[in-house]
């Protein structure tokens, strides 16, 4: 794992073609980021990516990621 401070604004680049950015708004401890990546690339948040009872990183088609 990778942690990092960024200030408002900042950018973090992953791989060629995918784009992190720190929105400037911090609320009650909420952090906003902004996504950039192609349409094939799937961003989900980890509760969400996971069936009931699977780890979070599990892969819908049953593998792991």
């Amino acid at each position: 794992m990778l942690v990092l401070s960024r200030k408002p604004g900042e950018q973090v680049v992953i791989g060629d073609d995918i784009t992190l950015t720190v929105v400037v708004e911090v609320r009650g401890g909420r952090v906003r980021l902004a996504f950039d990546a192609p349409a094939q690339v799937g961003i989900r948040r980890a509760e969400l990516a996971c069936r009931p009872g699977e780890p979070p990183g599990a892969d819908p088609d049953g593998g792991t990621v």
